[in-house]
């Protein structure tokens, strides 16, 4: 695991004699994510520059990597971990090896295969690659997105990096917002697709390789899609025994083949059914003890390390916790911003940087439990919205105008309850009728396209569009097949980044075995009912695993890793937050209109509504905002200890 950085300039850019000197800037911002090593490529138009968290082969795997002659170099990011397979077959095929890194594998698939060797490997990378007889670079990112590759390209340079800090090191690269993405960072709190929350930089898109073709008097930029999830008919001919069976087998391969390590591996543990069957399956595959590590919170509804530590018994991990307070937890955020870029969608980001740290002080690489929900339906929106989307059809019968009627009640009369009022607003009885108001903004929006206009903001495109351009691209999938894509290419996207940006932060490298590409691809073909069985999710994954862990820990209601996000607000320590969100010449005040906001703030503050998740998004924003553009920053403590007032 390690972070890379580098540009090329065109001809007409002409001579760039402070190359090396942007180059070494764009990889020391960069260093947490290696720490052990660097190292740099130069070669006439051509930077690329590599910070090293040695993982395998720690004598050798120096980068950037070159091939035999010295024509093709590489920095890369990630593991391939079938990469001694594919050694074999090049050897065979002539090539000469000089280390035992999954690096040098890709130089020379390269050098055998072209852009066609991203078919042959397992694993997760992002990678750019300088062939100098064809004068081409050519990068890629692995088909899940599990590692990040950013870009910058203006027709005369073109830059790259595994943070988006690294690029604003280059003089002709500045950090400016993308005002288009607010109407969608304000509703899912990231953006979707090749778009970031700065001007003209983009993210290369799972699945994608990009290919920069320098020989040519007007360089041109190619990007194509390699890889996309399977959209397939299941084989109802298999029976469930069989799909049990089949998931148990690949399961174990996926694990056991990302425990290629020459450093000590650990395992977060949530106590979830996910990290859970990962780390009992581990623990029966490595021969010394598996450490576990897991993050809770005093506040005991909002912890789950009661049932880490169960699972621990369990199985017999050698178990280690960290428990986060409100001050701990604001008084990092702004360090957490400055870590992943851009605002950060969920607080559980910050609890993530806890665990991390914690595991940072005993091991170099963890296994994770990402990917399991999406693959598998394990999130309880999936049946509630086919619940509602059910009922609808039976209550469309209703005339027009009574249901508006009905709606309208929900909405404003007072002979309902607070509570009520909030369960019917969130079925079909209180919602529109279309995808937007029955699925996005049921499960989705903090702030929806509506609510953003309350607040005096409005414009720019549509929040939803890029939610909806997934959406449409499988018209004759099941509803849950559209909704699992959908989650598969936005959502886990900003899971991953999430995963990344936290671990690298405390320089270790995190692992998904479950978001193996063969892995994603036999859940695609899976019928619905071996997901989503009456009200259990996951149904396949739980009955694979059965034999593995306790019946309450497998069937248990799904927390989904929550923080007490909205007692600390109700606070009175979270006065300074607020006054952070107020200043006058941050962020949020350029595009949200001071007096619904401050409204906002005092019917949350006095329990009329919650806007707990609002408030995040926003507090992000300003945050982000004084740490990326405005040069401001934040200089003191956001919360005293013990959550009073600084």
């Amino acid at each position: 695991m390690c972070g890379i950085a580098g540009f090329a300039v065109t001809r007409e850019s002409g001579a760039f004699p402070q190359g090396p000197a942007v180059l070494s800037r764009m990889t020391d911002v960069i260093r947490h994510r290696g720490p052990d090593d660097e190292g740099f490529f130069y070669q006439d138009r051509v930077f690329l520059g590599h910070r090293r968290l040695s993982i395998i082969d720690l004598s050798a795997g120096h980068q950037p990597m070159s091939n035999e002659d010295k024509s093709v170099h590489i920095v890369y990011n990630g593991e391939i971990f079938n990469h001694s397979a594919a050694r074999v077959e090049l050897e065979k095929a002539g090539h000469v090896y000089t280390s035992h890194c999954d690096t040098e594998t890709i130089v020379h698939a390269w050098e055998q295969y072209g852009a066609a060797c991203l078919d042959r490997f397992r694993g997760m990378f992002a990678f750019a690659l300088w062939d100098t007889p064809a004068q081409t670079l050519f990068c890629a990112r692995d088909r899940l997105g599990i590692k990040p590759f950013y870009y910058y390209w203006d027709g005369r340079l073109f830059a790259f990096a595994s943070e988006i800090k690294a690029l604003f090191e280059h003089p002709a690269i500045s950090p400016e917002l993308e005002e288009t993405a607010l109407p969608e960072y304000l509703s899912f709190g990231y953006t979707t697709g090749e778009r970031t929350m700065y001007r003209n930089i983009r993210r290369l898109l799972p699945g994608h390789h990009l290919t920069l073709d320098l020989s040519r008097p007007s360089p041109e930029l190619r990007i194509r899609e390699y890889w996309d999830v399977p959209n397939v008919v299941p084989d109802n001919s298999v029976s469930e025994q069989e799909w049990i069976r089949d998931c148990r087998r690949r399961l174990e391969e996926t694990i056991n083949m990302r425990l290629m390590s020459d450093v000590p591996l650990g395992m977060f543990l949530s106590g979830g059914v996910d990290s859970s069957a990962i780390a009992a399956l581990m623990k029966k595959m490595v021969s010394g003890p598996v450490k576990s590590f897991s993050v809770g919170y005093s506040e005991q509804e909002f912890s789950e390390l009661s049932y880490a530590r169960q699972v621990s018994q369990s199985i017999g991990t050698e178990h280690h916790e960290v428990v986060v307070g409100m001050d701990e937890f604001f008084n990092v955020l702004p360090r957490m911003i400055w870590h992943e870029d851009e605002p950060i969608a969920w607080p559980s980001s910050v609890s993530l940087y806890f665990v991390s740290k914690l595991a940072s002080e005993q091991v170099k690489v963890v296994l994770t439990g990402e990917g399991s929900d999406e693959l598998f339906a394990g999130y309880s929106r999936y049946r509630f919205y086919l619940w509602n989307s059910a009922w609808l059809n039976r209550y469309q019968a209703v005339p027009a105008p009574l249901r508006n009627a009905i709606r309208s009640f929900i909405g404003t009369s007072n002979l309902l309850s607070g509570t009520v009022r909030r369960k019917l607003q969130h079925t079909f009885l209180g919602l529109g009728e279309n995808i937007e108001s029955l699925y996005i903004d049921n499960f989705y929006s903090a702030l929806s396209s509506g609510a953003q206009e309350q607040l005096g903001f409005s414009g720019g495109p549509s929040p939803y569009q890029g939610f909806l351009d997934y959406w449409n691209r499988r018209p004759n999938a099941s509803p849950l097949a559209r909704m699992l894509y959908v989650d598969q290419k936005t959502y886990l996207g900003e899971l991953l980044m999430k995963q990344d940006q936290m671990s690298m932060a405390t320089s270790i490298e995190s692992r998904v075995p479950l978001l193996d590409h063969t892995f994603v691809e036999f859940a695609a073909g899976l019928p619905d009912h071996m997901k989503l069985r009456g009200s259990t999710g996951k149904y396949i994954f739980k009955k694979a695993v059965e034999d593995l862990l306790p019946h309450d820990i497998l069937y248990r209601k799904k927390m989904g890793f929550p923080t007490p996000l909205r007692q600390w607000l109700m606070s009175p320590g979270a006065d300074s937050l607020f006054r952070i969100l107020k200043q006058k010449d941050g962020v949020v005040q350029s595009c949200i209109d001071q007096k619904p906001l401050e409204h906002l703030l005092q019917r949350h503050r006095s329990g009329q509504i919650d806007a707990t998740d609002r408030i995040w998004r926003l507090l992000n924003l300003q945050i982000w905002g004084n740490t990326f553009l405005t040069g401001r920053g934040v200089s003191e403590p956001l919360i005293a200890a013990s959550g009073r007032q600084p």
